[in-house]
């Protein structure tokens, strides 16, 4: 068996927790398929998804349309916006999690999105947007 089957085989057996479903927080969410342990890190990919960084000034000059999709799908604070390096076309689960002061995820300090606590399949995964990322809510 090749080295990348490998890999790939071990994801699919310990690194595959969760799916999208429709959510009674809003619209969509993501969901556990399986337990999720307490520190574990659900949503973490084989493919490194790294965010560059933009000025909201810098993406005022983009159409209207692509606005609201980054609005919607990206992370951003009172400076930046951030993007996906792979862009809009292909997405990370963790851009359909939804906000709750009760949450069931954070971020550490790497980026990675880690469990608080056990996680029953079944329950959506929920993070709070205002802990997690200081979010100021305008998008001009």
């Amino acid at each position: 068996m090749s080295k990348i089957k490998k890999e790939l085989l071990k994801h699919l057996r310990d690194g595959v927790y969760c799916h999208l479903g429709v959510s009674k927080v809003h619209g969509i969410g993501v969901f556990a398929i399986r337990p999720i342990p307490k520190g574990v890190e659900p949503l973490r990919s084989l493919v490194k998804v790294d965010d560059v960084k933009f000025t909201h000034e810098e993406i005022k000059s983009l159409a209207p349309g692509v606005r609201r999709e980054i609005k919607m799908f990206c992370y951003y604070d009172d400076k930046h916006v951030h993007i996906p390096r792979i862009g809009l076309n292909a997405a990370n689960l963790s851009v359909y999690l939804n906000h709750s002061k009760k949450p069931n995820l954070k971020f550490k300090k790497n980026g990675e999105l880690v469990s608080l606590r056990a996680i029953k399949k079944g329950e959506e995964l929920l993070m709070d947007y205002d802990i997690s990322f200081d979010a100021v809510h305008t998008f001009d």
